[in-house]
This record gives structure tokens, sequence and C-alpha cells, in this order.
């Protein structure tokens, strides 16, 4: 076995390093676009019980949770309304939102986020408007998701994104008699073949 000296060695792993290409950014086969996406479906006996984040490797996640307000038969799940918009603007009062981010994308559900009998909130909130979901520094596309209010059976959210990039909304069924909201948005648009 012939044996190389310890710097041909370094030499030969450094060069060999070098000559390796740049690992490119996933492509995770996103076809989506930045249009308007929209289910009309109503629903008077859906709430709104939680909103959270999360990260995926080629997208982030918004999912809004809603269960029904009362024991018994339900009807429609709810639709919603997913777009970019110049301003968020708040459910009733009509004021401005701010977001962080390069690009405002309005999340319109279409049930309410409090107890019709009590009025107490079903959805927790921050005082600042914030959902209680942690973006921060470890998510690459979505900079801040805000709470706009609920108003005459319609419940807004703000995300503040980085740029105004690809994404998808749709409904999941479950867990249980519980229906979920989905907002995905791409890390990045997909790279020209």
């Amino acid at each position: 076995m012939r044996r190389f000296p310890l710097a041909a060695t370094l030499v030969i792993t450094l060069l060999s390093a070098v000559a390796l290409p740049a690992r490119a950014a996933p492509d995770c086969g996103i076809h989506w676009g930045s249009l308007p996406r929209s289910n009309p479906l109503y629903s008077g006996r859906q709430v709104l019980l939680d909103a959270r984040a999360g990260r995926h490797r080629c997208f982030e996640r918004l999912v809004v949770e809603l269960g029904p307000d009362r024991p018994g038969p339900q009807g429609v799940t709810p639709g919603f309304h997913v777009g970019y918009v110049p301003r968020l603007h708040a459910d009733g009062s009509g004021r401005p939102v701010a977001l962080k981010g390069g690009a405002v994308l309005q999340v319109i559900v279409h049930a309410r986020a409090y107890d019709q009998d009590t009025g107490r909130p079903t959805l927790p909130v921050s005082r600042a408007g914030d959902v209680a979901v942690p973006v921060g520094g470890a998510f690459r596309t979505l900079r801040q998701i805000k709470y706009a209010g609920t108003f005459e059976g319609q419940t807004t959210f703000g995300l503040g994104v980085r740029a105004r990039l690809p994404f998808r909304a749709f409904r999941l069924p479950g867990p249980g008699n519980r229906t979920r909201v989905v907002v995905d948005v791409a890390h990045r648009w997909r790279a020209a073949s």
C-alpha cells in the first residue's frame, strides 16, 4: 500500500472540495402562483380555536383550526379568501394594520373568533394582535402573523411575507369534528427550466 505525505493528502482533499459544485436550493416542484385563492363556502356554526405557524423544507405554513360552536350536526365547513393586498385593514374598523415584511398576504376565514353566547374570544392573541406563533429568526419567509379582527362572521389575519411569493390555500378535515384552513407560502419562486 502506497502512503502519501500529509501535505499531499491535504492538497488532494482541498482540491476535491473546491471542484464540487455548490449545492443548489432544493427544487420542490412547487407550481403555485401568487394570485388570490378562495372557497366561498360559509357556515355560521364554526368558530376559530387556534392559529399556528410551522416551517417545512420548501415552504412555511399557517394553520387556522376551527371547531363547531355547539355539539350536534354541523353544516358546511367554512370557506376562505387568501390574496396579496397593498395594506391590511382591521375587520370592522377599517384601520390599517402594520406588518413586517415586503408583502402582505391577507387571509380571511369565513368563521367568527368569539363564542356567540358569551361574546368571549375563542382565539388566543396578544394585546398587540400578534397570533401566538413563533415567527422570527428561524423562519425564512414569514416575518409576522397578525390577527386583524372578526366581524359579521368572518375573521381576518395578515401574514407579513419576505416578498410576494407563491402560495396555496386549502382545507383539511379533522382531527375529530374540527377543520383546518391551511396557507402555505413558498420560500422562493421555482427556478426556470
